[in-house]
């Protein structure tokens, strides 16, 4: 819940322990922690697991949306306007 590395490593132990127990029959993942994971981690080594090199969302469509969204963006700032997808820095 906190997205610290302890926290990421421990939900990847869980998911280990899921996937090797059959609690879970299988899994695809697009990103990891650490990415990449080293050669020997035990995710590798099962059979139900899928992971790709973080670009599951590399479609024609997804980037046709992402560059939409990039000139849309360039234009709002251009114009004077705050972008539409500002993300503020928290304090």
């Amino acid at each position: 819940e906190d997205g610290t590395a302890v926290n990421l490593l421990e939900q990847a132990d869980a998911l280990f322990e899921a996937l090797s127990t059959g609690l879970i029959h299988a899994a695809a993942l697009d990103v990891t922690y650490p990415e990449p994971l080293p050669r020997d981690h035990p995710l590798l080594k099962l059979d139900n697991v899928l992971i790709l090199p973080h670009m599951g969302s590399h479609t024609y469509q997804t980037t046709q949306v992402m560059v939409e969204r990039m000139v849309a963006n360039a234009l709002a700032i251009l114009n004077g306007q705050p972008p539409l997808d500002e993300v503020k820095a928290s304090k």
